[in-house]
């Protein structure tokens, strides 16, 4: 990204350290909302648009922070929740904060614990106040506030930190919807009060479930507070997937164009892309490395599921358009036979692969928006979807 403000005069758009200013936008597509970006933060910039392997108890699964680098991770994402339950946060404070915790010496995002305290359904109570839930550990007892989960964030001591929102199901009534989305407003306005950590970065969540005017109210209301960036939340939790482009396609222009724009959760490489041509700049989701877990992979023609027999003696690269470590030197019936073993060496061939091939498609998205064939990309994409190869469920085969 340095090099392309060089070659192109735009030195003047690179981060400053004293400017303040948390997001330099130093290029927008012009057939899309696409735009190349980059977001400075205490443990240095991020180019966006940007993927964020989860890392949920200090760590993403099976791999070392060195391989993540290597792999060309820029930022990973921490969850205030679990990390609060284990080890406990004031252990990650003592630790030096959780980039020496888990030696990781880049940017870190964590969750407010918002979606976490949504899943656990019947052992959690909101009220005003907060959140009541049972540990799933030990069934303890355990009460989040605004105020304590900004306060377990700044110990934590992440570069970008969330407000708590309550996360509606799908579906939900409309009623429910707005009543939850005027709470998780009411939330936030004292999560920004709280907030300490003037170096860390914060983020307020939109919500508002499927319904567009909630979402808009929500969207105005945090825009008025002047947040450092803003979250879609609430996506991908159930609804169709053209009801998701519909709500992000709405909100995102209502969101400042001048900060970045992160939404939760998402997710399969065709939503990044499309989601990218709609704004967003931020993503994280589970898929790529609980997908390694479970032996469905992705690659440049779709998904594959290694157990498949067809696989059995095949001697051929995992993905022959694919230059990762597992690619270059494993065969797809290697690969087969160490997950039908169940050894753990599968899970993190795999995991490296599949987290290439997410990180690797953020960079040819922000390559494109440079080279503007943007388009292009977004057209192969699609068209790989209209032929039946399935970069989700792993239906397809090779």
């Amino acid at each position: 990204m340095v090099l392309y403000l060089k070659r192109n005069g735009l030195e003047k758009d690179m981060p400053r350290g004293k400017s303040g200013k948390v997001f330099h936008i130093v290029k927008e597509d012009s057939r899309t909302s696409a735009r190349l970006g980059i977001i400075q933060t205490p443990h240095g910039a991020i180019d966006t648009p940007v993927f964020m392997p989860v890392g949920t108890y200090a760590t993403v699964k099976t791999c070392t922070p060195a391989e993540l680098e290597a792999l060309g991770a820029q930022i990973i994402l921490g969850n205030a929740y679990h990390l609060y339950l284990r080890p406990g946060h004031n252990i990650v404070k003592k630790a030096g904060g959780l980039h020496k915790f888990m030696s990781w010496e880049n940017p870190i995002l964590t969750d407010s614990g918002g979606f976490q305290v949504f899943s656990l359904g019947a052992n959690r109570q909101v009220s005003e106040e907060g959140v009541t839930f049972k540990s799933e550990i030990d069934g303890s007892k355990h009460f989040f506030s605004p105020e304590r989960s900004i306060q377990i964030q700044n110990a934590i001591g992440a570069d970008i930190i969330m407000t708590f929102d309550e996360c509606t199901p799908f579906p939900c009534d409309y009623d429910y919807a707005r009543n939850s989305m005027e709470l998780t407003t009411r939330w936030a306005r004292r999560c920004k009060a709280e907030h300490r950590g003037k170096q860390q970065i914060l983020f307020g969540i939109a919500q508002g479930s499927v319904y567009l005017d909630l979402r808009r109210k929500s969207a105005e209301d945090l825009v008025e507070m002047n947040f450092d960036g803003y979250a879609m939340g609430g996506l991908s939790v159930g609804e169709e997937k053209e009801v998701m482009y519909e709500v992000i396609g709405y909100i995102a222009p209502l969101l400042p164009g001048d900060k970045p724009r992160y939404l939760m959760g998402v997710g399969t490489p065709e939503n990044i892309v499309e989601a990218v041509a709609m704004g967003v700049d931020m993503f994280d989701c589970v898929l790529p490395t609980r997908n390694a877990r479970n032996g469905s992979l992705f690659a440049s023609e779709g998904m594959m599921k290694i157990k498949n027999a067809q696989y059995k003696r095949d001697f051929t690269p995992l993905d022959p358009a694919c230059q990762c470590y597992t690619c270059r030197n494993f065969t797809r019936a290697y690969l087969r036979h160490l997950y039908m073993t169940n050894e753990i060496l599968a899970h993190r061939l795999h995991t490296l692969h599949n987290l290439n091939f997410y990180l690797s498609l953020m960079r040819g998205i922000r390559q494109s928006i440079i080279d503007n064939t943007f388009y292009k990309l977004r057209g192969n994409i699609a068209a790989l979807v209209a032929k039946g190869q399935d970069f989700s469920s792993g239906k397809m085969s090779i």
